[in-house]
């Protein structure tokens, strides 16, 4: 076995263009795997993610659903080094809960638009699964406050064409219709307006093609 540290975990996660986004050490209620003395949220390290995603074997075999065999197969690995498991947002049903432990990790909140927001992916923040690895690992202290909280023009709350994403919440289905029209399709070619429109997004190096895919599967 190899002993976990974070500084470890975090340059093997690199090689594969992934990143640490949060962690916690978890307490009754957190609905973690037994034995869990740390969790931590792995999510795309951009910019970069999906330039080196898309040449991995997955991607060529044809086979469905290769972003998601792909995480599967890095993570894993990366959970046995560490006698951890690896558990992805695919998993269930019961699924596990993704939000509240990104939110446990202290670097994850609700933005004003109520969807998540990361202190460095911003709106763009995405998970490709977590470690639940055995043992408590040296986490650094999380920031002070949501990066929301000092975000002079919040551009979120008025930036989305349909009015479907608001501080009010989410109409999923007027954002199903708005992709409908004729005026959707730069949501589908190049992303949520929202979360582009977030300036942490604009900062994180998220390619268009990488949300385009994955409108894609969300309007499909």
């Amino acid at each position: 076995m190899t002993t976990p540290d974070l500084a470890r975990i975090e340059r093997l996660a690199a090689t594969h263009r992934l990143a640490v986004f949060g962690g916690f050490h978890p307490a009754a209620g957190d609905d973690c795997p037994d034995g869990t003395g740390t969790l931590l949220l792995i999510g795309p390290s951009e910019p970069g993610f999906w330039a080196h995603v898309t040449t991995m074997p997955e991607w060529q075999d044809g086979a469905p659903d290769p972003l998601d065999r792909w995480s599967k197969r890095v993570l894993d690995d990366i959970a046995a080094t560490f006698s951890g498991q690896a558990i992805f947002p695919s998993d269930g049903p019961p699924y596990p809960p993704f939000i509240r432990w990104a939110q446990r990790t202290g670097r994850v909140w609700a933005s004003p638009v109520q969807i998540l927001v990361h202190d460095r992916a911003g709106l763009m923040v995405s998970f490709r699964g977590a470690l639940a690895l055995p043992g408590r690992i040296d986490l650094p202290a999380p920031p002070l406050a949501s990066p929301c909280d000092t975000c002079p023009d919040r551009p979120c709350e008025t930036a989305c064409p349909a009015s479907a994403l608001t501080p009010a919440g989410y109409d999923v289905p007027a954002c199903h219709a708005f992709l409908d029209t004729s005026a959707g399709q730069d949501c589908l070619s190049s992303g949520c307006h929202t979360r582009r429109a977030c300036p942490l997004s604009q900062a994180y190096g998220r390619l268009p093609e990488q949300s385009a895919y994955h409108m894609r599967l969300f309007h499909r």
